[in-house]
């Protein structure tokens, strides 16, 4: 599935300033990114806030992205839970008609076995109606998925590919080594994109690409070129940048880069809050 290789935006949920969702500021995100030259977009994703956003709220996000995108670049839609079923559930109800695939992330904070993760996407995989990528991101979890029971999934005909946000290169590495050659693999950190790209990725879900889609696009599209020379330059500019999206939790701080450009509010939702005065000026001196 070629038209998932490259710079996949991981999209923040802009809010107003009385924590509405701001539905003007979303479809100005959806052009920005769009015009930024990325390859695709990703919904409802936990960049996009999905733990505190409605049921209603999710289904008009989605509504609007696929009206106002139009087809001008694919879309990804967040669905997972750490109740099977209702994953199930959501795969069966929601409209996923022009949805290129499914991003799902391994259930957090039960802590399935192996074996459980492994059970829990294949009874996905069945059900769902679109293509599945994983998603391992053992941060927000509490658990890993290990290269075995990436590479066991990757053996299911629906189960396209996975977005690795594990920061463990040595399983990445192993992944790669040994998945299929039209498995995806997708970068899960915005600071190894490059040096996965070296060794077999096909791109990046990323959440600088949100505030920087063409930089970071660029720097995406150099690698999968074999620049790496102009893709090295172009990373070691976000390495300062970087630890300051995730310094008071994502999306605070890419939040607060949007907001500084104009595209959109610095608005969160609690138990986050916006980005001090402090992160903000820090963040304004790297603009």
């Amino acid at each position: 599935m070629t038209n998932l290789h490259g710079t996949g935006v991981a999209l923040v949920t802009p809010f107003t300033a009385t924590h509405e969702v701001d539905y003007a500021g979303w479809r100005n995100l959806l052009d920005f990114t769009i015009a930024g030259g990325v390859e695709y977009l990703v919904i409802n994703g936990t960049t996009g806030e999905s733990p505190t956003t409605t049921a209603a709220e999710k289904t008009e996000l989605l509504r609007i992205a696929k009206e106002h995108v139009a087809g001008r670049v694919p879309l990804v839609y967040g669905i997972g839970s750490n109740d099977t079923a209702a994953a199930e559930a959501l795969l069966h109800s929601t409209d996923l008609e022009g949805i290129t695939a499914i991003l799902s992330a391994s259930p957090a904070y039960n802590k399935p076995s192996q074996a459980g993760i492994v059970a829990h996407y294949q009874r996905l995989a069945d059900a769902a109606p679109r293509p599945l990528l994983l998603y391992n991101v053992p941060g927000r979890t509490g658990s890993n998925m290990s290269a075995e029971t990436t590479l066991t999934l990757a053996a299911h005909s629906n189960i396209i590919g996975i977005k690795e946000a594990s920061g463990n290169v040595e399983q990445c590495l192993a992944i790669l080594a040994r998945k299929p050659a039209d498995f995806l693999f997708l970068s899960g950190d915005d600071m190894l994109t490059v040096p996965l790209i070296a060794c077999g990725a096909v791109g990046i879900i990323t959440v600088l690409g949100n505030a920087f889609p063409q930089k970071f696009g660029d720097m995406t599209r150099a690698a999968l070129a074999g620049d790496f020379t102009r893709a090295q330059q172009l990373l070691f500019d976000f390495v300062a940048l970087n630890p300051l999206m995730y310094e008071e939790g994502n999306p605070v701080g890419v939040k607060a880069a949007l907001a500084l450009q104009g595209v959109c509010g610095g608005a969160v939702r609690l138990p986050l809050v916006p980005a001090s005065e402090g992160l903000t000026t820090r963040i304004k001196a790297l603009l």
